[in-house]
């Protein structure tokens, strides 16, 4: 599967895709690079008159690339539309905050894949390649 099928696999759609091209992938992790819109509703209210990308947020755009299309290229030609890659955990370590307008890179590498359950290590970076989040991060294929 190429990087656009896996995109195009990709659950989500906007506002709620975190994924605008994959970089690298193969049996080993996924890099992967997300553009914040500065128009995104989050935004509006999260920090008065200075937006910072919530937590939670920068969680999930670790997850839809670390996780969902290492997961969706592992699987291959087991994937299909019925196919549901699920959060089952994560640990994260928040370093520095995220603006609007920033672009990001998630690097993910593989710990394991068995018995349905993927487990990666993921890192996130800024456009100056400091590390603004990093952590573990588990889903379960359903």
């Amino acid at each position: 599967m190429n990087h656009q099928e896996i995109i195009s696999n990709l659950p989500y759609s906007k506002p709620f895709l975190f994924v605008d091209e994959l970089v690298s992938v193969d049996e080993n992790g996924v890099e992967g690079r997300y553009t914040f819109d500065e128009n995104l509703d989050f935004y509006k209210g999260h920090f008065k008159d200075s937006p910072v990308t919530p937590g939670v947020i920068l969680t999930e755009v670790m997850a839809q690339i670390g996780l969902v299309c290492l997961g969706i290229y592992l699987l291959d030609k087991n994937f299909n539309k019925n196919t549901s890659i699920a959060l089952t955990s994560n640990n994260i370590e928040f370093l520095k905050p995220v603006f609007p307008r920033e672009k990001v890179t998630v690097i993910s590498e593989k710990i394991y894949f068995r018995f349905g359950k993927l487990k990666c290590k993921v890192l996130m970076k800024n456009s100056f390649d400091q590390v603004v989040c990093k952590g573990e991060i588990a889903g379960m294929v359903l």
